[in-house]
């Protein structure tokens, strides 16, 4: 068998009208490179014809097309770890199955990786999104950046390359709920960027919403800092000494100096205990947050259940 120079790693959900111009123009893209490669579909529980389609795609080309198919929905990252852990290439690319970043984008992060990059993230040139999707984008990476010190510049791009050595500490790591291209850059000794062609969504619809976008960095973002709790902390001691403050203004203005009316005095008491109730409800709403990352952790379930696979590792 001969060696796989590059891996490409596939998503899939309901992607059935995209499939088709998506492996011609990737095999196509792949075939000029001149290198052994393959590609990784992960079927992730898709119930329109996207699993028969792409067991099409197995029976043409079987030396060069394996198929995950997943018994249910896990998520886009859970689709990928699969493919990470059964990947042959030296170098692995990560591609969304939508088509808004070309498959012929490939060959530019291949090329920074013969240079010696090991994680090579690419951002989106003219991103072909809505305005709230990019503002929202843009807040989630400058929090991201500010919380975690991992600087990417678009952390959204899912056309990505890693080398072979930052897939296995990848697939190493065991865990549940993680954010890849923020936890290979932890692993790589040398990453960069390179800027890529986006595109409109040429089928479908996107299947990541607002709240799912929220979701992904919550798990990013208590991923990999504690920042959040070492914030709350700074709060609740800010908020102590504000009311330690706030107790002696009252004090003094009742028995000292008087003259403000009973009904004012009430009503500060009430803002005060709603607001320091509030603070209460987002600090146990944030250790419950890794508390819950925890105890997925312990229960010790599989992270996906497999259907079948389809693959020939046969010589020849």
């Amino acid at each position: 068998m001969s060696k796989i120079y590059c891996s490409v790693v596939i998503p899939v959900y309901n992607e059935e009208d995209n499939l088709r111009p998506l492996f011609e123009r990737l095999s196509k893209t792949m075939d000029e490179v001149g290198r052994p490669w393959e590609v990784i579909f992960t079927n992730d529980g898709s119930v329109d014809n996207s699993g028969k389609i792409l067991a099409e795609f197995y029976q043409a080309r079987p030396k060069q097309v394996r198929v995950i198919d997943f018994n249910g929905n896990y998520g886009q990252h859970m689709a990928i770890m699969a493919a990470f852990e059964r990947v042959r290439g030296e170098v692995i690319v990560t591609l969304d199955a939508d088509l808004q970043n070309p498959p012929e984008e490939v060959p530019k992060l291949l090329a920074l990786f013969d240079q010696g990059y090991d994680a090579i993230g690419g951002h989106r040139k003219d991103r072909q999104d809505s305005q709230g999707r990019k503002y929202a984008s843009k807040l989630i990476n400058f929090v991201r950046e500010w919380t975690t010190d991992i600087k990417m510049t678009d952390q959204g791009c899912m056309l990505r390359a890693y080398s072979r050595k930052v897939i296995d500490a990848i697939s190493r790591s065991g865990e549940r709920s993680t954010f890849i291209p923020a936890l290979a850059y932890k692993y790589a000794s040398k990453p960069g960027e390179v800027e890529v062609e986006h595109a409109e969504r040429a089928a479908g619809e996107s299947k990541y919403s607002y709240y799912k976008l929220i979701r992904l960095n919550f798990d990013l973002i208590t991923g990999f800092t504690l920042v959040p709790l070492q914030l709350f902390t700074l709060l609740a001691m800010a908020c102590t000494g504000g009311t330690l403050a706030l107790i002696g203004i009252l004090f003094f203005r009742r028995f000292i100096y008087p003259g403000a009316s009973e009904a004012e005095g009430v009503f500060t008491l009430f803002a005060i205990l709603f607001f320091l109730v509030s603070v209460c409800m987002v600090g146990i709403g944030l250790i419950g947050e890794y508390v819950g990352r925890t105890y997925q952790c312990v229960q010790q379930r599989p992270r996906y259940v497999l259907r079948e696979i389809m693959e020939d590792l046969s010589e020849g």
